[in-house]
């Protein structure tokens, strides 16, 4: 079964004029060529806070503004929607100042340091009037979407259990174990595991458990956190610092299982393997997906949302799953 190819659409709206707060390694690799590659947005805008980046990255790109602060991006009238890149310590100063100048904002995973900082950032989105979403691009991949599809219309029977794992090695020296910025493993690829899986449950977990191995910092190195969805749905989510890469999502039915290799940085030339009945014998299927760039996708998603005036599926507000995050960490630290 290959899924449906549908071209894209004509565009009537005007398209949305993005501007970045940052010209940080996601920016460069993922929503610059993101908002290029979109057919809803165009890029208006680059600032960094260290002098001269932002312009020698606007020259590069074609980017008709380069300004050397955030606040002046803020400030700019043209400029409809915003880009957060910036480490999570600063996600919550940044979209409420973008709110309160009128601006759409795409904020990077996570979307706070608390559950408590996420709600002032929603309270303060829609008091302006304006679209928060958080930056979960792999959700946007139409190779997400399908398997959901799957999912929904009982390819692998009922939904049973999902497992999701997202490691990697980092330099010991990386702004990632340092607490006070949004550090650890959990916070930085974990969040894609309960996303992942509440992105397949389609509901809120009933019940959490975690435990952790501990940075001297006070970071999690690596944490595994156990999810009870509605139905007896089970899931599996870990993620390490100081493990090998893996990046791998399975969803099990009581009638077959879907795995998605490379789940959250999908290829170009991407599959959904699945089996579609118990015997184990049976040879993996592989649907094979149109070529995407999960950031245009999840770009194009997001301007959909701001013409639409709300937030739109695969988009949401985040705080759902901070509030997933934040206990697995108390219980997990609760263990120490």
């Amino acid at each position: 079964m290959v899924p449906r190819i549908v071209p894209p659409q004509l565009v009537s709206m005007t398209p949305i004029k993005f501007g970045i707060l940052g010209c940080g390694r996601i920016v460069h690799r993922g929503l610059i060529p993101g908002i290029l590659g979109s057919n809803r947005a165009v890029l208006h805008a680059l600032a960094s806070e260290r002098p001269g980046v932002a312009q020698e990255w606007a020259t590069t790109h074609k980017v008709p503004k380069a300004y050397d602060s955030y606040k002046a991006v803020l400030a700019d009238p043209e400029v409809d929607a915003v880009y957060i890149p910036c480490t999570g310590e600063l996600h919550r100063h940044w979209t409420i100042a973008a709110a309160k100048a009128g601006k759409h904002v795409l904020c990077e995973k996570p979307l706070a340091l608390t559950v408590a900082e996420s709600e002032e950032m929603i309270d303060a989105c829609q008091d302006a009037g304006v679209i928060l979403q958080e930056a979960f691009m792999w959700r946007h991949h139409p190779r997400a979407k399908h398997a959901r599809e799957l999912v929904r219309t009982g390819a692998i029977g009922q939904l049973r259990q999902i497992v999701a794992s997202f490691s990697f090695e980092i330099d010991r020296n990386d702004w990632r174990l340092i607490p006070e910025r949004g550090g650890g493993s959990m916070w930085d690829v974990g969040c894609y595991g309960v996303n992942c899986s509440r992105f397949f449950a389609e509901s809120e977990p009933t019940r959490i458990d975690a435990s952790a191995h501990w940075w001297p910092t006070g970071v999690d190195m690596s944490m595994r956190i156990g999810l009870t969805f509605p139905g007896e749905v089970l899931a599996n989510i870990d993620c390490s610092f100081e493990q090998p890469y893996r990046c791998q999502a399975e969803i099990v039915g009581d009638k077959g299982r879907i795995l998605l290799e490379d789940a959250f940085v999908p290829p170009d030339h991407s599959v959904i393997k699945i089996k579609r009945n118990p015997d184990p014998k049976t040879p993996w299927e592989e649907i094979a997906i149109p070529v995407a760039n999960q950031y245009a996708e999840q770009v194009n998603d997001f301007c959909k949302s701001i013409e639409a005036g709300q937030l739109l599926d695969p988009g949401e507000d985040g705080l759902a799953n901070m509030k997933v995050l934040e206990l697995a960490q108390e219980l997990a630290a609760g263990q120490r």
